[in-house]
């Protein structure tokens, strides 16, 4: 099993906090389109021939930007070139792009889950993150993906906007949780260098929240979520049973996945490659019958690295026989003291099978896979 992700690299807008690869300009839409089919062809022997394709995912940038068309002829490239046996098909989406005539597009092309790209229920916080929708357009979107037959919605909210108090976020959380989706993403308002937020806090005009304010900001939305019935499968994701998300959790599964399109990344079990993230290259290289990408092999003790620090992030923690399996190594004998020490700390449980994170544990998430790498 295996899945696909394709990157679609515009966005109408930046974002004042997001350091993605994306273009604002469209005007390579088309081209960028038809290179997203050109690479697919190119990649169809990445997996091998037995492999079916269980999830796609497509992300950005707004994949909600591309036309039914556009969408379609990267679906017909996927179908005729690729063993199909999906279980899960996704597309990110902005509130704003999701009109009813949208909807049934979406549906029409057989996409039966949206991740719609709320950040917050606060028009003054959306308009900070410079956003292009409003808190009511947010509302909408929901509701009418509902009427179109959308059962499988995730929504992205955003924690950290430095506040004096925890009051706009106990809204969005409020919020979230009457419009009841399926699945919740969830990820600290994070500063890049290389983007507007970075720029304002390099000339002392933005002020980032402290770590322990976040660190409070996480810890109720902990407690709010599983109050609520989310259940915390991976430190920024939660869902309700049966709605979690299958794509990105075979990424924390180490299950492999192709990336297309500019940016994007692939795995298939012992090397990783990246593609290049310049749309006009990206292009050029296409043309001229080429992929541009760099290729990682990895090593054992890169490929059980990983593992630990992708593991420990979800609720089904390290299998304590794979590693020991896998890659000859017992981890509660090599790092039995460091381990014993969490422990005491209540920072990690572990059982004769598991290695897992306690909820504080969560906090000090790549601080503790840091200490457990080989």
């Amino acid at each position: 099993m295996a899945g696909i992700y394709i990157h679609i690299p515009f966005c109408r807008q930046a974002c004042h906090y997001c350091d993605f690869h994306f273009s604002t300009s469209i005007a390579l839409k088309a081209k960028m389109v038809s290179m997203i089919c050109k690479e697919l062809v190119f990649q169809k022997n990445y997996f091998g021939k037995n492999t079916s394709i269980k999830t796609i995912y497509f992300g950005g940038g707004t994949p909600s930007l591309l036309s039914s068309s556009e969408l379609s002829a990267i679906l017909d490239t996927i179908s005729l070139h690729y063993r199909l046996d999906l279980e899960e098909m996704t597309i990110e989406t902005n509130p704003d792009d999701l009109s009813h005539e949208k909807l049934k597009a979406l549906k029409a092309l057989g996409f039966d889950r949206l991740s719609i790209g709320i950040q917050s229920f606060s028009d003054e916080v959306l308009r900070f993150y410079n956003r292009t929708h409003t808190a009511k357009e947010s509302l909408h979107s929901i509701e009418e993906a509902r009427k179109t037959g959308f059962d499988k919605l995730s929504i992205d909210l955003m924690y950290g906007f430095p506040a004096g108090d925890h009051q706009l976020w106990e809204h969005d959380l409020k919020q979230a949780i009457q419009l009841a989706p399926g699945h919740i993403s969830s990820y600290c308002l994070t500063v890049e260098a290389d983007t507007a937020l970075g720029k304002w806090v390099q000339k002392g005009t933005f002020n980032p929240a402290s770590e322990d304010f976040s660190a409070d900001q996480f810890e109720l939305m902990q407690k709010r979520l599983e109050d609520a019935g989310y259940i915390q499968y991976e430190i920024s994701n939660f869902g309700k049973p049966g709605a979690f998300a299958l794509h990105n959790s075979n990424y924390w599964k180490g299950i492999p996945y192709l990336g297309i399109g500019p940016s994007a990344h692939s795995f298939d079990g012992t090397s990783r490659q990246h593609n290049l993230a310049n749309n006009p290259k990206y292009i050029k290289a296409l043309e001229n019958d080429s992929i541009p990408f760099e290729k990682d092999i990895l090593s054992q003790d890169d490929l059980l690295n990983e593992y630990l620090l992708t593991a420990l992030r979800t609720i089904w923690g390290v299998d304590l026989h794979k590693i020991k399996q896998q890659f000859g190594v017992d981890i509660m004998q090599t790092k039995g003291t460091l381990i014993e020490r969490f422990r005491k700390e209540k920072l990690v449980e572990a059982d004769a099978d598991h290695l897992r994170l306690t909820k504080q544990g969560k906090l000090l998430a790549d601080y503790i896979a840091g200490k457990l790498f080989v």
